[in-house]
């Protein structure tokens, strides 16, 4: 990194050059150096002390009140969980400690408007969408940081923590590119991890069928201003079926530092998964297999008063390999699929509040970067795969994406409005700027009860195997447009402490949605932009909390019913579609936690879904015909004792043994047992 003295303004401007001069450098698709003085004067700025006026933010909350007050990242500016004028789930730690689910994925299965289809089970591998988009759609982040991955949405759930180091997942429905950027198009899902403030050890130890283990230490560690929470896991199985085994290991810091100018956050973490990954990709070759590694950084700072800064910077990178045959390969076999991804931010929000109400500015850059030995252009020059031997890369790509944000959120009465927009340059759209706008208002007719609409346009770019994935099924597409959309959303909330009660309805138009088809079963499936595909959904949900209503010795805890219904209109039936058609019609949920003697407790959890579209039948690797998915029930149930230090618990999944497709031929598993035991011990009060 070379530095130039500007003489006029005196300040730096920053000229990378690391990649310079390579065909997959980011700077290639730029066709210029980068610059990014805008950012490093805001950072410049930020490190300045300030001498401002404190002024009373009501919506700086703390977590530990209850959830109506948890601040959520619904908008630029700090919201709480009441005030949010979207549909917002938020599954806080202790539903997380009483659900019978052992993964996230699993948790999200019963998530209102989210479509989980896992092709390996305990977090192995799923796709993630919300309100019917597809898996590609929908924004991951870690504590507020993007972690999605541009090489497929298949890894965007590689997070280096488990379940049981997670203490809250939020759920925003619904197009967030004003608030995110790109590729929250659908909706986006924020896991949260934060340190305690008490010092504590906890371990959590499973065991269950098909040789399952399930290993966890977590603790949470004071040192003057720095408070450390620190993770590792590891979770394994043989499998249920043949080459469905999985080893996972993760391991996280996440540290937490007060200074006078403000406070520090900063995490890091690395997952191993290496898995038998049955029909995952094709049914005409069961035996794959798959391999992956992910590393995560990321600094984050908050600081100023008056003026609110919070300036962050993070780097994730993925590593991929893809085996086709995991053993016994046929002679025409060349070899396995490597992959690295290199994403590199940097982003600044701002903020502060003023009688008109908040104000929030901001902005991103993001590097997206991959090499691979299929996806890409030609490289110049081989690249050693890191680990691999004799291995090389001979493809790559990078892309740099620059987003503007503005927001403003005023206060009239009982109405509450909140107006932004994003603008947005991509390299690989011939250097043209777009501008995504967005606009929530929110009415409260009591306390109690209030009505809320939206109007918001988001965009999502392809990944890179979308552009240029080529196998013995599939064939890529390098001349793919981004997709867009158009949503209009509607509805209302009514909130006490017994009753809980969401309705929403939404109107989605996307346009040049991606998505990979074939006309006849002989073709390839190969990636295209689909011209228009409308979607109108519905959401309902309301949670009874019977604490509230008979006192917190009434043996019924909570009960919950969430549905949601999507109908999408593709204006054409010429073609087959793996993924963007075959969206969840129907999914009905059911949740009852109760007290069954004492200190022990039973959490059900009952899950309804119909799918549209179809999937390519196989038996015996040889193709049959098209299938259409079938409606099923499936039932969960955790039995558990429970007091202040331990949790002794038996889980079950699919109780009922129920067999059903709903990812492809991928089979899913029967009926699955496991026992543990958490202990925690805290050492300050």
């Amino acid at each position: 990194m070379n530095k130039l003295f500007n003489k006029h303004n005196r300040a730096e401007v920053l000229f990378f050059r690391r990649w310079n001069g390579h065909s997959y450098s980011l700077f290639q698709a730029l066709n210029k150096q980068v610059h990014i003085a805008a950012l490093v004067v805001a950072y410049l700025y930020v490190s300045l002390p300030h001498e401002a006026v404190a002024q009373t933010d009501s919506t700086k909350l703390s977590t530990d009140y209850n959830l109506d007050e948890i601040e959520v990242s619904a908008q630029r500016a700090p919201v709480t969980y009441s005030q949010a004028a979207r549909i917002i789930s938020v599954i806080e730690r202790e539903q997380i400690e009483a659900a019978p689910v052992s993964s996230i994925q699993d948790l999200l299965e019963y998530a209102l408007g989210v479509d989980i289809r896992q092709r390996g089970t305990y977090g192995v591998q799923a796709d993630v969408s919300i309100r019917g988009g597809s898996f590609d759609q929908t924004l991951i982040l870690l504590n507020g940081i993007n972690i999605s991955d541009p090489q497929t949405g298949h890894h965007n759930f590689n997070v280096p923590v488990s379940l049981k180091s997670i203490k809250r997942i939020e759920i925003l429905n619904g197009p967030s590119a004003r608030v995110y950027g790109p590729n929250a198009f659908s909706g986006a899902i924020n896991i949260v991890t934060e340190p305690d403030n008490a010092e504590s050890i906890r371990m959590d130890v499973a065991f269950g069928e098909h040789g399952l283990r399930d290993l966890n230490a977590s603790a949470n560690v004071q040192t003057g201003k720095l408070t450390s929470f620190i993770a590792a896991s590891n979770m394994a199985s043989n499998g249920y079926i043949n080459n469905t085994d999985f080893d996972t290991y993760n391991i996280f810091y996440q540290g937490r530092l007060k200074t006078e100018p403000g406070t520090l956050d900063f995490q890091a973490g690395y997952t191993d998964k290496g898995f038998g990954a049955n029909s995952f990709y094709t049914p005409a070759y069961p035996n794959q297999y798959e391999a992956t590694k992910t590393t995560f950084a990321s600094v984050k700072m908050e600081t100023g008063k008056k003026l609110h800064f919070t300036p962050a910077a993070y780097w994730r990178r993925h590593q991929d390999r893809f085996e086709l045959f995991r053993d016994n390969p046929a002679s025409w076999y060349s070899g396995h699929n490597y992959h690295m991804t290199d994403v590199f931010g940097l982003n600044l929000n701002s903020w502060f509040q003023s009688s008109l109400g908040k104000t929030a500015f901001g902005a991103e850059f993001r590097s997206e970067n991959i090499l691979s030995n299929v996806l890409g252009e030609d490289l110049g020059d081989s690249i050693s795969v890191p680990g691999e031997s004799g291995q090389y890369f001979f493809k790559g790509h990078s892309r740099t994406i620059i987003s503007y944000f503005a927001e403003h959120t005023f206060y009239v009465g009982n109405l509450t409005a909140s107006l932004g927009a994003m603008a947005n340059w991509i390299s690989d759209l011939n250097n043209a700027w777009n501008v995504y706008p967005g606009v929530d208002l929110s009415y409260r007719f009591t306390d109690q009860f209030k009505a809320f609409g939206s109007f918001n346009k988001s965009l999502r770019m392809p990944t890179f195997t979308d552009l240029y994935y080529s196998g013995p099924t599939n064939q890529g597409n390098p001349e793919l447009k981004p997709e867009r959309s158009t949503t209009y959303e509607a509805g209302l909330k009514y909130r006490t402490p017994a009753l809980k009660a969401e309705a929403a309805w939404y109107h989605r138009v996307g346009k040049d949605m991606i998505d990979w088809v074939r006309l006849t079963d002989a073709e390839k499936w190969q990636t295209a932009n689909l011209t228009e595909i409308k979607s109108d959904g519905l959401e309902l949900s309301t949670d009874l909390n019977f604490g509230a209503i008979a006192g917190p010795s009434f043996f019924i805890k909570h009960i919950g019913v969430n549905y949601a219904w999507n109908s999408l209109d593709k204006g054409s039936s010429s073609y087959l579609s793996n993924y963007v058609l075959d969206n969840l019609k129907h999914k009905l949920v059911f949740s009852l936690d109760h007290a069954i003697w004492r200190n022990i407790y039973a959490g059900w959890k009952v899950r309804f879904q119909d799918r549209n579209g179809s999937y390519g039948k196989y038996e015996n690797t040889a193709y049959v015909g098209e299938q259409a998915y079938k409606p099923f029930w499936l039932t969960d149930l955790k039995v558990y004792y429970k007091n202040r230090s331990t949790q002794v618990y038996c889980t079950v999944s699919n109780l009922f043994d129920q067999s059903y497709v709903d990812l492809g031929n991928v089979t899913q598993p029967g009926r699955w047992i496991s026992a543990g035991v958490r202990y925690q011990i805290n050492f300050s009060q």
